[in-house]
């Protein structure tokens, strides 16, 4: 049984052109406009329109999901900032800048909808 993590995202294709071009997904499936899996690795990641099937439903007190908030998948990297520089010339919005400590590097990106992406590079060994 493979893990997955669903986002909710306001366009199933801007995020996949998003995932795919910028952080080296594959589309797995796309059978409708409200819904994709894409995979890179063993991460599997379902994306979601709000309102498309039962995850994109309001749930029983009206509160819809939506894209953003805090948590977040974590993407390894091996050159942090080449990988920045590649987003940056696509113009996509951080929401901080480098971060450096005793555990690597790390910084978060948004996808076109504003959910968060932390880019990692661990420690040179």
């Amino acid at each position: 049984m493979a893990t997955s993590v669903r986002y909710i995202v306001n366009d199933v294709d801007a995020a996949i052109a998003f995932y795919t071009a910028m952080l080296d997904f594959k589309v797995d499936i796309h059978p409708a406009p409200g819904f994709a899996r894409i995979l890179r690795g063993d991460l599997c990641l379902l994306l979601n329109r709000p309102g498309a099937g039962g995850a994109g439903q309001a749930m029983p007190d009206g509160q819809a999901p939506g894209p953003g908030g805090w948590n977040r998948i974590q993407i390894e990297v091996d050159d942090l900032e080449a990988t920045v520089e590649k987003l940056k010339g696509a113009r996509c919005k951080f929401r901080n800048a480098i971060v450096a400590g005793n555990g690597g590097k790390q910084i978060l990106v948004e996808d076109p909808s504003g959910n968060p992406i932390e880019l990692f590079e661990p420690p040179k060994r």
